[in-house]
Formats: C-alpha cells, sequence, structure tokens
C-alpha cells in the first residue's frame, strides 16, 4: 500500500508538470485525442486540418504526433446509445500505446437515452476507460478534460440537457482526483462565445482553435508570461480596510513576488497559469507604489491610492459625459482641483449610435475585447469624457467622506438590464433563459435595442454576431473581469431600455442584484436612479415599479430624477443634481453620516369623513418646489376614472378631498410620463412616483 501511494504520489507530481518535461527523452511523442464529435471535427469544412488536434499539431511541432481518435455520437457509457470503447478509433487509440491522453467525453451522455437510465455507471465507465488506456502503456499521462458548452439553443436544453450536463461537469473532477489523472477546463474558454457553435453544440474553426491553444497551454505551461487584468494600472484606486487581492497570469510554476508598501508576498502560478497574493487590509492613502515581477518580467504601477472604489454603470444616462451636462465648463474647469478623485472608464470599440459597425467592431466584439481603458487622476481634460453623474457622485463622496475615491465607469448607451447579467445565472433561470436565443428577433428585448442593433450589425456574416444589446454580453465583455476587484458599492443609471415590459425588469433587476453580490462575494450597496419625467406612456408605472424594488431588496436605495426631466428629451443635462442625491444616500447608508438622504416617502393612507390623508416618512415638513400650489396628486374611482382633487399640507401628511359620492380604489402621484409633480420634504428632495392601492378589509391604502 505504501509502495502504491509513492506511486500515484510521483504520477501526480508528473501531471502537473509541463508535457515538454515530462517528454523531452522521447523522439517523438504520440498524443492521444479521445472525445466525440467536438475532437472529431463535425461541421468543420476540413477536420483533418481544422480540428482541435489538428491546429495543436500544428502548435506542439515536429516532436510530436497528434492523433485524433474522435468519434461522432460516442457516449462515456458503456450502456450509451453509442458507446465510444465499441467504436474503431476506440481499438486504434488502444494499438497506438499513446504517451499523453487528452478525454473529452460526456457530451452525448446527457441525451435522454443514456443519463437517466445509466449515470449510476458514468464514474466506473469513466475509470474503466482510463484503466484500459494506461495498460496500452503504463506510462501514459492522462487528461481528462471538463466540458465544451452546451448552448441554451440547443434543443434540449431545457427538458433535461442543462441539469444532466451540470452532473456530468460536477463528476469530472472527482473523477480525475480518484484516478489520478490531469484535469484540463474546455468549458470555460468557450463558455462566452456563442457566436462559435452554429448549433450551440458544435464550436467552429476559431472555436478549434481556441481548444487547441488551451491543450497546448496546460501541456507545455506556455502562458505568455506575465501578464496582469486590465484595471491594474498606474492612477489605479484600491479599496482601503479589506484584504487586498493582487492576480494574473504567468507561465505554469512561476514565482511572483508582489512588493507594495513595504510588504512582500509571493505566489506560483498553478498548471493553468493562475495565480493571486492578498495582500492585508490598509488604509485610506497614498500615492504608493506596487511592483510585481517574476524571473524574466517586472511591472510597476505607480501612483496607486488607497480609498473607496464606486462601480458606476447602466446605460445613456450614465454614459452621458461632464462636458455635455448642464454647467459644464465651470465643471470641467474645477475639476482640476480633486487630487482624491481617479477615473477608471472603459471605452467602447464603437458606439451603438445609429451607424454601421465596421469589421474591426465586428470582430473585437466576438471577442470580447470591446473595452478598453486604464486609470487616470481626475483633471479637467479626464473628467470631461467622464460620466457626469458618477462624477458629480465621486466629487461629492471625496468632500463628505474625506477619502480617495476611485470610479469605474462601465456604460453603453441603450443597453438593456439583461446585457448586464451573466450568462449561468439567466441559463438556470426558468423564465430568463428564453431570452438568450435568437435576441434580435424576440418580443423580450425592446423594439429599439432590436432595430438599432439590426443597423450596427448590417455588415456582419456570423448569424451570432455578438452586441453590446445581447443578453449576458456587456457582463461577459466588462463586468466579469471586475469582479475579482473589490469595490464600495455600485451606481446604477438604467432602465429606460426595458420600460416595455415593467413586470420582466422587476425581475430581471432583482436578478442582477443578487448575481453580482454573488460574485463579489460581498452584499454590496446599489444606489439607483429613478427614471426622468419624459411623454412615454409605459414610464409612471415603471418609475413606481423602481420604487418598489429598491423597498423589496435589502441595501438599495434610489434617487428621484423625475423632476429633472425633459418632455422630448431622454437625456435631460440637469446630472449634478442626479449625483449629488446619490451621494447623500451613500453618505447616509454606506458612510452611516447624520444626513437627510431620501425623499418623502408615503407609507399609509387612511379615509376620514371627505378626505384621504397619506402619511408620509422622510419628512417632518412637507413643502412645494419653489413654493408653488402642490400638484402631482389624482385619486382614481372604482370606474378606473381619474380625479384631479385639492390637496393640502399638514406636516408630514397630506390631504386629499374626495367628491362627494365617489367610491375610490387607488391614489397616484406624478404618475404622469412627464409631469411637474412638486411636492419635497425639508431638505429640498422630491417624493418619488407612486401608487397607492386600497385595501378594502383594512379600509386603508398602501
Amino acid at each position: 500500500m505504501k509502495f502504491k501511494n509513492t506511486y500515484y504520489l510521483l504520477l501526480l507530481l508528473i501531471l502537473s508538470a509541463p508535457v515538454k518535461q515530462i517528454c523531452a527523452q522521447n523522439r517523438v511523442t504520440k498524443v492521444a485525442c479521445i472525445g466525440n464529435s467536438v475532437t472529431y471535427g463535425y461541421g468543420l469544412a476540413n477536420p483533418a486540418q481544422e480540428s482541435y488536434p489538428a491546429q495543436l499539431q500544428k502548435l506542439l511541432g515536429a516532436q510530436y504526433s497528434v492523433l485524433n481518435f474522435g468519434h461522432s455520437g460516442a457516449t462515456l457509457l458503456k450502456k450509451g446509445h453509442n458507446p465510444y470503447f465499441k467504436t474503431p478509433e476506440f481499438a486504434n487509440l488502444i494499438a497506438s500505446k499513446p504517451d499523453i491522453a487528452i478525454i473529452h467525453l460526456g457530451l452525448n451522455d446527457t441525451d435522454p437515452r443514456d443519463w437517466p437510465d445509466f449515470k449510476q455507471n458514468f464514474e466506473a465507465d469513466y475509470a474503466w476507460l482510463i484503466d484500459t488506456v494506461r495498460k496500452a502503456n503504463p506510462n501514459v499521462h492522462i487528461f481528462i478534460c471538463r466540458l465544451t458548452p452546451i448552448f441554451s439553443g440547443h434543443p434540449r436544453f431545457k427538458s433535461g440537457t442543462r441539469e444532466w450536463y451540470g452532473q456530468i461537469q460536477n463528476l469530472i473532477p472527482l473523477i480525475a482526483k480518484a484516478n489520478h489523472t490531469g484535469l484540463m477546463d474546455l468549458h470555460e474558454p468557450l463558455y462566452n462565445r456563442p457566436d462559435l457553435f452554429a448549433d450551440n453544440l458544435h464550436p467552429d474553426k476559431e472555436g478549434a482553435l481556441i481548444l487547441a491553444q488551451t491543450v497546448y497551454r496546460r501541456l507545455t505551461g506556455d502562458f505568455g508570461g506575465l501578464k496582469l487584468p486590465g484595471v491594474f494600472t498606474d492612477q489605479m484606486v484600491l479599496q482601503r480596510d479589506r484584504p487586498i487581492p493582487v492576480y494574473g497570469q504567468a507561465n505554469a510554476g512561476d514565482i511572483i513576488s508582489v512588493v507594495f508598501k513595504g510588504s512582500l508576498a509571493k505566489a506560483k502560478a498553478n498548471e493553468n497559469g493562475e495565480w493571486k497574493v492578498m495582500l492585508p487590509a490598509s488604509k485610506a492613502g497614498g500615492p504608493f507604489q506596487m511592483k510585481v515581477t517574476t524571473k524574466d518580467t517586472s511591472v510597476t504601477i505607480s501612483n496607486i491610492l488607497l480609498g473607496d472604489v464606486w462601480l458606476c454603470a447602466g446605460q445613456s444616462n450614465m454614459y452621458f459625459p461632464l462636458n455635455r451636462s448642464a454647467g459644464a465648463s465651470a465643471a470641467v474647469k474645477a475639476a482640476a482641483g480633486n487630487t482624491n478623485l481617479h477615473l477608471y472608464k472603459l471605452n467602447l470599440q464603437a458606439e451603438t449610435d445609429p451607424v454601421t459597425w465596421d469589421s474591426v467592431s465586428l470582430a473585437k466584439a466576438n471577442k470580447l475585447a470591446f473595452f478598453s481603458g486604464s486609470w487616470k487622476a481626475c483633471d479637467s481634460s479626464s473628467a470631461a469624457e467622464f460620466s457626469a453623474v458618477a462624477y458629480y457622485f465621486g466629487q461629492k463622496i471625496t468632500r463628505d467622506a474625506g477619502v480617495p475615491v476611485g470610479l469605474i465607469e462601465v456604460a453603453v448607451g441603450g443597453s438593456p438590464t439583461e446585457s448586464w447579467i451573466d450568462r449561468y445565472t439567466m441559463e438556470h433561470d426558468d423564465q430568463l433563459v428564453d431570452m438568450l436565443s435568437n435576441w434580435r428577433t424576440s418580443d423580450f428585448e425592446m423594439q429599439f435595442c432590436r432595430d438599432r442593433a439590426a443597423i450596427n450589425l448590417k455588415n456582419a456574416t456570423n448569424l451570432k454576431q455578438r452586441h453590446t444589446y445581447e443578453p449576458c454580453y456587456n457582463y461577459e465583455a466588462a463586468i466579469d473581469p471586475l469582479t475579482r476587484f473589490p469595490v464600495k458599492g455600485v451606481v446604477w443609471y438604467q432602465g429606460e431600455s426595458n420600460t416595455h415590459n415593467v413586470e420582466l425588469y422587476t425581475h430581471l433587476f432583482t436578478t442582477l442584484v443578487s448575481s453580482w453580490r454573488h460574485k463579489w462575494g460581498d452584499d454590496l450597496p446599489f444606489y439607483t436612479v429613478q427614471l426622468s419625467g419624459i411623454n412615454r406612456p409605459s414610464w409612471p408605472a415603471f418609475r413606481d415599479a423602481q420604487r418598489k424594488l429598491q423597498k423589496m431588496i435589502p441595501h438599495t436605495q434610489m434617487a428621484v430624477s423625475f423632476d429633472l426631466g425633459d418632455s422630448l428629451n431622454v437625456h435631460p443635462t440637469g446630472k449634478r443634481q442626479i449625483g449629488e442625491r446619490l451621494a447623500l444616500l451613500a453618505a447616509r447608508y454606506t458612510y452611516n453620516q447624520q444626513v437627510k438622504a431620501n425623499g418623502p416617502e408615503p407609507t399609509v393612507a387612511r379615509k376620514t369623513a371627505g378626505y384621504i390623508v397619506v402619511s408620509f416618512v422622510f419628512a417632518q415638513q412637507l413643502k412645494t418646489a419653489n413654493n408653488k400650489p402642490l400638484v402631482g396628486f389624482e385619486l382614481i374611482n372604482n370606474k378606473g376614472q381619474s380625479i384631479v382633487t385639492s390637496a393640502t399640507i399638514t406636516g408630514n401628511k397630506i390631504r386629499l378631498k374626495v367628491p362627494a359620492g365617489e367610491s375610490i380604489k387607488s391614489i397616484n402621484y406624478a404618475m404622469q410620463p412627464f409631469t411637474r409633480a412638486n411636492l419635497i420634504n425639508e431638505a429640498g428632495l422630491p417624493a418619488s412616483t407612486f401608487t397607492m392601492q386600497l385595501h378594502e378589509k383594512e379600509n386603508v391604502f398602501y
């Protein structure tokens, strides 16, 4: 038993070493690629040249002989409908006595003819295959693979494949450990690339190349040397008072040293080229310098601040730059004085204006290389093109909290909520999964988004061409790379492209908040902006839904903006007030400052003789903006008719007169698309759009 354990320990050490070290003594190393149609190259114009084994041969060179033993439709299960061990490729595999074996089987086992009946045999059948390959050559080095993706457009996805595929994926690492094999991940490199899977199952030539590159790197340990994420640049801001992760890629086995604030931390890149060190939490301050080195590379990052990092995301009203906002000239000039504010704007390769994207933009969209940027110290130049709402938010936070602030702007004009949610979350939500397929013709998507995408993608030849309005896209291309970078919270201004379906938006936004918090591993505060007033019929109900959401979802607060709206312009220019209202919310709920941050909120309305009295919180003395007569309230009778009524203020209550003989079922405030409703509190903060419904048993309105 002791000898056996020693053997397996040595085998594990060998499997973690690059193949060039393993097989240096061999003149020609035989690499067997074992699998199904993905390995074979089904759907490719020339599998002999374009399949992943063929492309792996080119990468590895003449010292290797890469053999393709893929059989289309093969199952790993021996009792499956097309078991691999009965194929000619299996017999040829055993006869070849390979030096390295790469096994990618399991996709076809998700077939309803296989997994429901024989899933209990999967681990044993996999072990049998591994042992059989080892008997052919006891010195073989075996790697088994996490499966390439099956996308939601697959006809059996919701009816079983999704769950069965997940069960198989979960088993594969356990099988690798139990059978002392290496493990390769063929899933993650392709999971965000549905554009490479015309039939939702088989990668095209570019997808096969990505598989070949993945296998090559895992075998050789060559990951292209030291790389840091795009967010690690000069002028960056790191989150104070939390452990600081520094991470990236390097060649497998490389030792990475990180020096920061006099501390040294080291890590070793794993077999997938990944490394991470955790630096101790630090108080606010700076500037500091960080040095990251390997044996042959050194990267120095300068002028680093420690403070609070806020992610500012959304669509065009978040994107709206400072230099186009009201009071822009003075604001841009004053920006040079805020040395405690640093800005990281992720710029788009191409805008979503009504223009046709060129071939470079189309290619970058597919490769998820659509966003780029670097940290900059706040000055007149960097602030001018930065989000006005985010800038005013950050400016006030640096002043009121007295700490450095880093703002990350990720905003895409016209982008719907679903474009900001991760694929796994949507795939496993039985309502949202249907949004993933054929989105450009789907009623789930706002017509504006579909029409604008059609213009941008006019020259696209790939039927699955990616776009920033596509479900999941902005998450995959922009948000996912940031999820390992700690942030203080999120400022969110979005919703204009979801007003066509209020009920769906409610579910989408709730899902987005939950999924982002899960990804960051932190209960991040979300400070959101209610949509403005504009002459669009669905907007009042949408604004009220936003109000209800921030009461339903913990640690979310909402800044009202309808009073700053424009009846014809979806982009009102008064961004300073919105940014500062958001900053007040953060001051109250994140920084625990005793400030008045919320506008008046209704709690309950009760009937009295001839009146309905509405009570409010967040108000000691209700007022009207500019001391004008109170407007914006209406009563809805049991016939659904609107009645504009007189309203009077008494302290924190509003008295609404009920016309004689009317039976009232609901109360509305600011429920017109564009409204001059003017109720505020003593702090000058406006009340939100709202509606209250009569609860007859209690004889009150909520």
